[in-house]
């Protein structure tokens, strides 16, 4: 326990000196994926059991097992390891019929993203999403073009990355769906995430943790890539109220702030 601490200790003034200051988070074992939005803060650990932060303890969250979950204006959504899709209602996880993700996201507009194992891109419109209370099945818009992973932010549209760790910029409209064109960005990632006030990280294979600068309503994809010292080697990132959340590929869970 005096090893992680004094590991911290250094890893917060490193990040510092780079204009991030990095602390311990709320620790939980085996954590493997985290997401925030709202001011709410969501994980899933390697037993895909599900919790969400309440001020420095973390809680269970649901009874079903749960690998991917994501938190946003359409609520909590989140994915099993057969694929299927599930919506938060009323103190539990109900499944979703018509569609399987391997991914999804719900920090758009309302609507809800996801991509499949075969990389095939869908949208939820933000009414169906919204309203959907008890178990049944969901008609979800199936998007043009391949990615592994997607996400979406309240402001300045939605970043994916595709199997070969290529990144792309769209904007989604949260009512319909439809599209604009991808933009290819310069870079490689494994994962990207867009905060609700439309801030971009990605995580490459090696685990370096960057945020998208330049990001503008003119030049919403942005113009070049800053990299965080985060001192670990990034598993999951995400990001909103200031605050970056990190779980490494150890589990170890830190929160950093500029």
């Amino acid at each position: 326990m005096k090893a992680v601490a004094a590991f911290l200790l250094v890893l917060s003034y490193f990040s510092i000196s780079h204009g991030w200051n990095c602390k311990e988070g709320p620790q939980l074992s085996s954590a493997t994926q985290i997401d925030a939005g709202l001011g709410e803060v969501v994980l899933t650990d390697s037993n895909s059991k599900m919790y969400f932060l309440s001020r420095s303890a973390w809680n269970r969250l649901g009874t079903v097992s749960l690998k991917h979950v994501s938190v946003g204006p359409a609520g909590i959504w989140g994915v099993d390891s057969s694929n299927k899709v599930y919506k938060y209602v009323a103190g539990d996880f109900i499944l979703s019929n018509g569609l399987y993700l391997q991914q999804v996201d719900a920090g758009g507009l309302g609507q809800v993203v996801g991509v499949t194992t075969s990389s095939s891109i869908h949208c939820l419109k933000s009414s169906i999403a919204s309203t959907y209370k008890e178990v049944g099945t969901l008609t979800w818009n199936t998007l043009p073009g391949g990615l592994s992973y997607f996400s979406c932010g309240s402001q300045n549209g939605c970043w994916g990355v595709n199997s070969g760790q290529q990144i792309y910029y769209t904007s989604i409209s949260p009512t319909t769906c439809d599209i604009s064109n991808w933009i290819h960005v310069p870079g490689a990632a494994k994962m990207v995430e867009v905060g609700s006030d439309g801030s971009v990280f990605v995580v490459n294979e090696s685990g370096d943790v960057f945020q998208r600068t330049g990001i503008s309503s003119n030049v919403p994809q942005g113009t070049d890539w800053a990299r965080i010292s985060v001192c670990v080697s990034a598993n999951h990132v995400s990001y909103d109220l200031g605050n970056l959340w990190v779980v490494s590929k150890s589990g170890i869970i830190l929160q950093c702030s500029q």
